[in-house]
């Protein structure tokens, strides 16, 4: 836990961007707001799911492009130690529908990708005090936080009756790569029994008849990309062995 020079403790973020410019700007941004620190950036949703795991961050920045129908929003916002998500809106997000959905799937805040460096302060200091977060811009297209739900059924953006926990994305991800029961337990450290009884538990959340179909199901309600980024891009300000990536100069 770390504390700052009054005694209070510091709110920690993790940064996850496919533009590492972005994500550096982001750091430099978090390193001089003296209540906050940053502990780990990533380019993809599986170095998410592994800084989270790992790192436990208070917030995450996430950017819009990384949760493309708001799946992933709900999955990394489901279960008692989620943190408080931040989505970054790129402008082909930048509408009352995608604003709405991820509202309604679990995000705290979201913010347009160009705002004003004091925005994205005030968007962290915000949800880390568990108050919503609107970009004013955003604001304006969906109308409040609180039309936000009823916005989100209107438009058909939804996330999945049953949500996949983090490590049935994990799995799911890895299926949807072309490894079997016994190679996924080896990258996850589980054993085999394990990754069997999450592979059904997917099955039966998706309602699909096999892996196959289970992937199929995947990409067309986005829950995962279509052409998904490499999962070892977590670069870690505190443990970078661990998050899978060199440390951080």
């Amino acid at each position: 836990m770390s504390i700052d020079v009054r005694g209070q403790r510091m709110v920690t973020v993790g940064v996850v961007d496919t533009v590492p410019l972005f994500r550096d700007g982001l750091a430099t941004l978090i390193e001089r707001t003296p209540w906050a620190r940053m502990v780990a950036h990533s380019a993809s949703q599986q170095g998410c799911l592994v800084m989270i795991d790992q790192l436990h961050p208070d917030v995450v920045l996430l950017a819009s492009e990384l949760a493309p129908q708001c799946q992933f929003i709900h999955t990394l916002t489901t279960g008692g130690d989620a943190p408080r998500v931040v989505v970054v809106v790129s402008d082909p997000d930048r509408n009352a529908r995608y604003v709405a959905g991820a509202m309604a799937a679990g995000a705290y805040g979201a913010l347009v990708r160009n705002a004003d460096p004091h925005r994205f302060a005030d968007a962290i200091r915000s949800v880390w005090h568990s108050h919503r977060y609107l970009d004013p811009v955003l604001r304006a297209m969906v109308g409040s936080v609180e039309q936000s739900g009823a916005a989100a059924g209107n438009q058909g953006v939804q996330p999945l009756r049953m949500p996949l926990s983090r490590r049935e994305f994990q799995v799911m991800q890895l299926i949807a790569e072309g490894m079997e029961n016994a190679a996924i337990a080896k990258v996850l450290f589980l054993s085999v029994e394990t990754v069997r009884t999450h592979v059904k538990s997917i099955l039966r959340k998706l309602s699909a008849r096999d892996r196959t179909h289970a992937v199929t199901i995947a990409f067309r309600s986005g829950l995962l990309q279509l052409t998904p980024l490499p999962p070892t891009e977590t670069r870690s300000e505190e443990n970078p062995v661990a998050a899978g990536s060199s440390p951080a100069s």
